[in-house]
C-alpha cells in the first residue's frame, strides 16, 4: 500500500514559529535564526514552501534579496541574476521520503516559470556535509568555488545548476 505524499504549499505566516524552530534544531548546517530576522528573511525570499505539517521546509532569495550572509554574497558577487537556496530542511521523523528531491523539483519549474536559469547553493565543508555534497550532485549541481566563513569557523563549497541547455 502506497500513501499519497504530503502536499507542497506555499510558506505563510502561521508557520513562522514552527520553521523557526525546525530550522533552529539543525543551526549547525543552517544558521540560527531569531523570530525577527525570520520574519525578515521570508519577506524577502524568492520562493518558500512547506511540505506537509512542516516535515520539510525551503527559503531561497533572487539576486535583488536585503540579505546580508556572506554566502548570498558571494553568487551575487558573480552572478548577475540567480536564485540562490539558502537552506532546506527535513524534520528527522520525515527523512528518507524524497521531500528534498521534491521541493528541489518544485523550486526548478517556479525558477524557469519566473525566467532565471540558475539555481546556487552551497554545502558545509567544515564541518563535513558528504551526504548533501553527492544529493546536489545527484539533482545536476556543479562546484562552482568555495570559502571559508566566519572567521575560519566554518568552510563551504559553493554549487551552481543552470536549467537550460
Amino acid at each position: 500500500m502506497t500513501s499519497t505524499p504530503a502536499p507542497i504549499a506555499r510558506v505563510s505566516a502561521a508557520d513562522e514559529a514552527a520553521i523557526l524552530a525546525l530550522n533552529n534544531e539543525h543551526a549547525a548546517e543552517l544558521s540560527w535564526l531569531e523570530s525577527e530576522k525570520l520574519s525578515f528573511l521570508l519577506g524577502e525570499a524568492f520562493y518558500t514552501r512547506r511540505i506537509g505539517d512542516l516535515e520539510a521546509f525551503i527559503m531561497t532569495f533572487d539576486q535583488d534579496a536585503r540579505y546580508d550572509s556572506p554566502n548570498f554574497l558571494w553568487f551575487r558577487e558573480r552572478y548577475e541574476r540567480f536564485v540562490y537556496v539558502d537552506r532546506v530542511v527535513v524534520a528527522a521523523h520525515a527523512r528518507g521520503r524524497g521531500h528534498a528531491r521534491r521541493l528541489y523539483q518544485d523550486l526548478f519549474g517556479h525558477v524557469e516559470r519566473a525566467g532565471y536559469n540558475l539555481v546556487t547553493c552551497e554545502v558545509n565543508t567544515d564541518p563535513p556535509n558528504p551526504a548533501s555534497d553527492v544529493f546536489h550532485a545527484a539533482l545536476g549541481f556543479t562546484e562552482a568555488g568555495d570559502a571559508v566563513i566566519h572567521g575560519g569557523k566554518k568552510a563551504v563549497r559553493y554549487y551552481v545548476r543552470s536549467l537550460q541547455a
